[in-house]
């Protein structure tokens, strides 16, 4: 393994993308002493397009890697490992797992008697694991919850579409917005389920004032801080890259976003 800085029982965060990102600037503002492994696994993108045998392989070899930095907790920052595959792995290493999943519950409640929508990547809202989840969630008001397929959405994010044509990404957030009512007539409240979709929250409120766009990632960061460890408060940025997602592009991307984040491309080989 390549020589990377030493870090005190870090936690690391990881998805296939910008999204969780997200999940690393809240840890630091929510436990400021608390060492934090950011890794984006871009040569891994996307997620919501694999299969759930990928999605396994994917996991098992990114939690066998970070696992060698002796953290604290690992955050799976994407709703769909977390629906569809964490439970089969959480055990597979001696370290806490933890993952973001849709609070379908919540949104119920905020709704107040209107539907709610769950909008998620393609693999999340069709898969059998999700309809369980939400089954379970929403009891008798399974009915009024619509598992929403926002792919479109979340590749405005990775593109980097949302950092540079407001204008045009604005567009098509209304026309999605304005097909999602055509089919569901009384969406009262809707879960940004993917780690991507909370970057396009100004856009999407935008588009559907005052309804609730609820935050999957706050009740896995409650989880999160009693297994926390104080460190010296350092950042390891982490990232893979093939030849469709560039390590370059990606730091112009923090960039954007005013994150100062050296980043070291991890070779494709650690994680096999």
């Amino acid at each position: 393994m390549p020589d990377f800085p030493v870090l005190r029982k870090p936690v690391a965060v990881f998805d296939a993308g910008i999204g969780s990102y997200a999940a690393v600037a809240a840890l630091q503002r929510a436990l400021p002493k608390q060492d934090l492994i950011y890794f984006a696994d871009r040569a891994s993108f996307p997620y919501g397009g694999k299969s759930r045998q990928e999605l396994l392989d994917t996991m098992k070899r990114t939690l066998t890697f970070l696992a060698r930095f002796d953290p604290a907790a690992i955050l799976v920052a994407s709703n769909a490992p977390s629906i569809t595959v964490l439970d089969d792995l959480k055990d597979m290493i001696a370290v806490p797992v933890f993952g973001v999943r849709p609070p379908v519950k919540d949104a119920l409640q905020q709704a107040k008697g209107r539907h709610v929508a769950v909008l998620g990547v393609k693999s999340l809202v069709e898969s059998a694991e999700m309809r369980a989840f939400a089954a379970a969630e929403a009891g008798d008001d399974v009915d009024r919850v619509h598992l929403v397929n926002a792919s479109p959405l979340v590749d405005l994010v990775e593109s980097g579409a949302f950092l540079f044509d407001q204008g045009g990404v604005q567009r098509q957030v209304d026309a999605f917005v304005s097909a999602l009512d055509s089919r569901h007539t009384d969406i009262g409240a809707m879960t940004l389920s993917s780690t991507h979709l909370p970057w396009l929250r100004s856009f999407l409120e935008r588009a559907a004032p005052g309804r609730p766009l609820l935050d999957p990632l706050e009740r896995a960061l409650g989880a999160i801080g009693p297994v926390a460890v104080e460190g010296r408060g350092e950042l390891l940025g982490l990232v893979t890259e093939n030849d469709r997602y560039m390590a370059s592009d990606f730091q112009r991307m923090l960039e954007r976003l005013g994150v100062v984040l050296p980043l070291h491309v991890v070779p494709r080989m650690i994680e096999d």
